[in-house]
């Protein structure tokens, strides 16, 4: 009998408990006092010991890169981030309100930690914040957001266009210090790169490398202060450089070398060479809109442009000046032969007035027979004969005769000249390659 009385007792126990849970959202507001307004829980923050620090759990992704601007020194993310707390006063069981496990409130409603972003330079409209936070019932508040983030990225442009560059992300805050507020984040390195190569809609002309998180606590005026940073490493992809400008560049330093095989008797070398010299200093205008003007290296691109722009100029300069040699050497070669010619002629026409004399002479005395006068006109016939042969002879030898000592001197010019030019352009490109071999190590070991 006792048993049965113990059995209804129970009953009658779970069936008024049953009718006292209240299984709505507003019986759990009331019972965590958010139906009115809680000043306390908006402006405080949310622990019982004010000596309890309150640990703020951070999360980033990094959902794009949009742009990277190299003047302004600034990057353009995409960024998708969470923040977790702890609310002491905000805890409930779950089977006491028909197992509610997650609660969703104004933000308005609750203390947010004042978390910012140091290098921030976006405007407060990319931010989009989740006008809802999610309550546990252990007391853990999450916030979300999205961000548009532009942020200033100290880049180290050296190795344009294979750049490796390390930029930070810095999360803060503006009022409380390291006694108070701490940040930290819930994953690891790995697998926040991890997913955001996965996630990631946009790359543009960058890749993400890694994403690595750390925290550290600087002093100030004998305040900790707290900072959590994102350090994020994007490289460059560099194929569209090369192949616009880099390649380029190089075969037009191979075009130079080989417009010393063209025959300079023309003229066309020279032009060649300045077609070349014009073509170069259309991409250097290319390159100086894509580079910033406050590095104080110059780049590695800067100096190959720069070098071989150079050398292509003395190039240019070393073509006027054999070309000017030869000009000089046709110019007395023809005024001393034009002088010889001028002798023999003179010699020839006063040999026959001579003889013509003669014969006019002797023709007075005795009568010349008419044979002897059809020889005085082939004389003369011949005279004319031998003047056309020369200067016919005259013509088809000017380039085949001797070069003077100014053709000689242009020769010995351009030879010595292309034998230097050539071990120049070869000990340059093994600089640059090592150069860029050098640094490219120690980009990537940093």
């Amino acid at each position: 009998m006792s048993a049965l009385r113990t059995l209804a007792f129970l009953a009658l126990i779970g069936i008024a408990s049953s009718q006292t849970s209240d299984c709505s959202y507003g019986g759990l507001l009331n019972y965590l006092n958010l139906t009115s307004t809680n000043n306390v829980l908006e402006i405080t923050r949310p622990v019982k010991n004010w000596t309890t620090p309150t640990l703020v759990h951070l999360d980033m992704l990094l959902y794009g890169i949009l742009e990277v601007d190299e003047k302004s020194q600034t990057v353009t993310s995409h960024i998708w981030f969470q923040m977790r707390w702890q609310n002491e006063f905000l805890t409930w069981n779950s089977s006491d309100f028909c197992g509610i496990d997650m609660l969703t409130i104004p933000r308005s409603r609750l203390w947010i930690p004042d978390v910012t972003i140091q290098e921030d330079a976006s405007d407060s409209g990319s931010i989009q914040n989740s006008p809802l936070i999610t309550l546990i019932p252990s007391g853990s508040v999450l916030a979300k957001g999205i961000q548009r983030l532009t942020f200033t990225c100290q880049m180290n442009l050296f190795l344009f266009p294979f750049d490796i560059q390390h930029c930070s992300i810095t999360f803060t805050s503006m009022n409380y210090n390291g006694e108070t507020l701490k940040l930290a984040t819930t994953t690891s390195d790995t697998t926040l790169t991890s997913i955001s190569e996965r996630i990631m809609i946009t790359h543009g002309e960058w890749q993400l490398k890694t994403i690595e998180v750390f925290n550290y606590t600087p002093t100030q005026d004998n305040k900790s202060e707290i900072k959590l940073v994102y350090m994020i490493k994007i490289m460059r992809k560099p194929m569209l450089y090369v192949i616009n400008l880099i390649i380029p560049l190089l075969y037009f330093l191979v075009l130079d070398l080989a417009s010393f095989f063209i025959n300079e008797a023309r003229g066309e070398k020279l032009s060649f060479k300045v077609t070349i010299l014009l073509s170069i200093s259309v991409l250097l205008l290319i390159l100086q809109d894509m580079l910033p003007s406050t590095e104080v290296n110059l780049p590695i691109i800067a100096t190959y442009s720069v070098t071989i722009f150079t050398l292509v100029g003395i190039s240019v300069l070393e073509a006027i000046l054999v070309s000017f040699l030869m000009e000089l050497d046709d110019y007395c070669g023809k005024k001393t032969q034009s002088s010889v010619k001028t002798q023999v002629e003179i010699q020839l026409e006063a040999d026959y007035h001579q003889e013509h004399v003669e014969v006019e002479e002797k023709g007075q005395v005795n009568p010349v027979p008419l044979n002897s006068q059809s020889d005085h006109n082939l004389l003369r016939l011949i005279l004319e004969e031998v003047k056309a042969a020369r200067q016919e002879a005259g013509s088809q030898d000017k380039d085949k005769r001797k070069p003077g000592r100014y053709k000689r001197l242009a020769e010995i010019t351009d030879s010595v000249f292309f034998v230097l030019y050539l071990l120049t352009v070869i000990i340059f490109l093994i600089y640059m390659y090592i150069l860029w071999c050098e640094n490219c190590i120690a980009n990537d070991n940093h």
